[in-house]
């Protein structure tokens, strides 16, 4: 049975703010062709299980020629990689060479990161607002969905991010990843109107951060997906708090927020999971991802490099005569 007429359960067990979608795009809400051939042609090439996306390499620092295609392979169809490689004696400079040769060079110099914007995620005591509590993903505490930067303003959209790891947990710590694609799909074929809610440019209210008494970060509202102009891309931002952030108050908006979560939590959504070990990472857009809580090792505190980035994930200019899931 095709995918147009296979429940979406069925299929997925198997396995801009006011910038709109130009006319022919897939994300073009008045174009339902156009969109069924692209869920098809997308359906049929997602990976069916997280083995799909793990790609063996010698070397971060210097992928050959297959490690490169295979990751960007994985991340056309699916949006995200995850590498596992036998060398674990790694510094902050694996992370932004890995980056470089993937074409993403503009990191997100947030005010967490270090000074050169890759951050150390770690138990910390002094990672919150004005050094005080630290922030959830700075605790062992359990994150829950989101994508990264959802708070950040529209000009400064993560289009990408690489999670390396350094030291894994004595227990827990496991990842879930949604390929973003995939939950606009599920949305759509939801209700149409769910989707033209979440694209609305005042979808979604992050308030102000206030430190000390003085506003840190500005209110950002803007919506849940957008299409890059320049790369005709889908790009999301959401987070599944429950507090720290304002949907807009119509009947769309709130149903559409709510199936989202659910969606995200039930088996449909066909998360993958991975627990990432010294020498193993994600490279991705910016897909939906949460984390288990987890307890440290004695004396040596689960330790993961992350690097945000403005820039999207070279496309596999390579890729012609390979088959689907290029190996390394």
């Amino acid at each position: 049975m095709a995918p147009a007429e296979t429940d979406l359960k069925t299929v997925f067990a198997f396995r801009p703010t006011s910038q709109r979608p130009s006319a022919g795009s897939p994300f073009d809400l008045n174009d339902p062709s156009g969109y069924r051939r692209w869920r098809d042609a997308k359906l049929l090439r997602h990976p069916r299980q997280v083995d799909d996306l793990i790609v063996e390499v010698k070397d971060p620092c210097a992928l050959s020629r297959f490690e490169r295609l295979a990751l960007q392979l994985r991340c056309r169809d699916a949006n995200m990689a995850i590498y596992r490689s036998r060398s674990t004696d790694a510094d902050k400079s694996t992370v932004r060479r890995l980056g470089a040769q993937l074409g993403l060079h503009r990191l997100d110099h947030n005010w967490l990161a270090d000074e050169d914007g890759i951050s150390r995620v770690t138990v910390s005591a002094g990672a919150g607002a004005g050094g005080g509590e630290a922030l959830v993903p700075y605790t062992s505490r359990a994150i829950r969905w989101h994508t990264d930067g959802y708070y950040h303003p529209q000009e400064r959209r993560i289009h990408a991010m690489i999670l390396h790891c350094v030291a894994a947990a004595a227990s827990g710590g496991v990842n879930r990843l949604v390929d973003h694609e995939m939950a606009y799909i599920a949305v759509r074929e939801a209700n149409p109107d769910w989707t033209h809610a979440l694209m609305a440019a005042n979808a979604m209210t992050i308030p102000a951060r206030v430190d000390d008494g003085a506003q840190a970060r500005a209110e950002q509202t803007g919506p849940v997906f957008s299409v890059d102009p320049d790369k005709a891309a889908l790009h999301m931002r959401y987070t599944a708090r429950t507090r720290s952030v304002v949907w807009h108050d119509d009947a769309d908006t709130r149903a559409a927020a709510a199936f989202l979560l659910a969606w995200l939590d039930s088996e449909s959504a066909g998360s993958f999971r991975v627990r990432l070990e010294p020498g193993m990472g994600i490279v991705a857009h910016n897909v939906l991802h949460d984390r288990s809580a987890f307890v440290d090792e004695p004396g040596q505190p689960r330790l993961i490099y992350r690097a945000r980035y403005l820039d999207r994930i070279a496309p596999p200019v390579e890729a012609d005569g390979f088959s689907h899931w290029a190996s390394a």
